[in-house]
């Protein structure tokens, strides 16, 4: 906090302090003018409050130096035992300094009953028999209701620690669970490589031109947990080039997505993963040429995500075993963090064979201000674009 934010926020509790007392005092004085006329002792109305406030206004200095001692005896520092009997002790010193004020403004002034002068000496006294319960009430109302204010302070503090902790965690496990996609497609990638080097050097620096573009990719991405859907199918057709480059004609891609998707929110990274999955189950044991479908809709106001393939698919039990591995319960885990319970993620058997992903979020497309905006613009999305189509138009796209 700066001086003058400091300074502003001592003014506003000199401020409350001068106010409560105020208030005290005004319906102090009204009570004790009203209560005179009643008893048929009528006096000034002036007299009155300047009574009044000789009796409550040195509250408002006395209040200050209660609350810093309060400030440095606090419950948190001592025991329960030390910490009341040494408020005990300052609670009747407090009283003794307001009762001796308050004589020595009474002093030398015409009672209003009989007309006789106040002397300290006596008045004194009558007030620490007659009237010292009132100071030490008014002592510990401030202590206690300082200590109060102190553990709700210390409270919200907690809340918002455990808050920002929790924010913080969150966030971490997001990033740890993606990260632990990508050493699995970079070893992939760096296999294929070594397959391609010496036979097909071309087709080698292909790929490894495109993986240097998808780890730029990646890197740029480290703080958005959500990309335009655009954006991750940009990111996907360049994984794909790859893909492509290793299978030659036995991969056959096919996209459908739904017109006016573009900017609908997804989690980065999300389509890859279950792609290369589709692709290792249903393109790498078969001969012949493979189709991997992915597909978006709008389904019930949610989005809805699929990845099949038309392989050989795969037993109940290691179906089971799949929903288990690393990929899928990684997206799993990102996707209960980002969503909650707003989500589905199902694997299925496929429609005349292999295995279908599906995917259901939430279909938003406000961007969060803290997530980095990266535009990735792949080779096909510039021919669609080139040709006048929208880059989520609705058809098939032949690979």
């Amino acid at each position: 906090m700066n001086i003058r934010a400091f300074m502003q926020s001592r003014r506003r509790k000199y401020g409350l302090i001068f106010a409560v007392w105020t208030l005290v005092m005004i319906v102090e004085g009204a009570q004790f003018y009203a209560s005179q006329f009643v008893e048929n002792h009528p006096i000034p109305l002036g007299l009155a409050f300047r009574r009044s406030c000789e009796e409550w206004y040195p509250w408002v200095f006395l209040t200050l130096g209660i609350l810093w001692v309060a400030g440095r005896l606090s419950l948190e520092r001592m025991g329960l035992k030390r910490w009341f009997f040494l408020h005990l002790a300052t609670s009747v010193v407090v009283s003794l300094i307001y009762l001796s004020i308050h004589a020595w403004f009474l002093s030398g002034q015409k009672s209003v009953m009989d007309g006789s002068i106040f002397e300290f000496r006596a008045v004194f006294r009558k007030l620490v028999l007659f009237y010292c319960n009132v100071p030490l009430v008014i002592y510990w109302v401030i202590v206690i209701g300082h200590q109060g204010w102190h553990y709700y302070q210390r409270s919200r503090e907690r809340e918002l620690q455990a808050s920002a902790l929790a924010t913080e965690l969150v966030r971490t496990r997001l990033e740890v669970l993606r990260m632990q996609l990508n050493p699995h497609f970079l070893f992939n990638t760096l296999h294929a490589i070594s397959a391609l080097i010496h036979e097909q050097p071309d087709d080698a620096d292909r790929i490894v031109a495109r993986l240097s573009e998808l780890l730029r990719v990646s890197l740029e991405q480290t703080d958005a947990q959500e990309v335009p859907l655009r954006q991750e199918l940009a990111f996907l057709e360049r994984y794909l080039e790859i893909e492509h480059t290793r299978f030659q004609d036995r991969l056959a891609v096919e996209m459908e997505v739904e017109t006016g998707l573009d900017d609908v929110l997804v989690p980065s990274l999300i389509l890859q993963p279950l792609v290369e999955n589709a692709i290792r189950h249903g393109i790498e044991p078969r001969e012949d040429t493979g189709r991997v479908k992915v597909s978006a809709r709008r389904l019930d106001g949610m989005l809805e995500l699929k990845v099949s393939d038309n392989g050989p698919g795969l037993p109940e039990t290691e179906v089971a075993l799949c929903r288990e591995g690393v990929g899928l319960s990684n997206t799993r885990s990102r996707l209960a963090h980002l969503y909650g319970a707003k989500h589905q993620l199902e694997l299925t058997p496929a429609a005349g064979g292999g295995l279908e992903v599906k995917l259901l979020i939430p279909c938003r497309t406000e961007v969060p201000e803290c997530q980095p905006k990266v535009v990735i613009v792949s080779p096909a999305e510039a021919q669609w674009k080139a040709a006048g189509k929208s880059d989520c138009a609705g058809g098939q796209v032949g690979r």
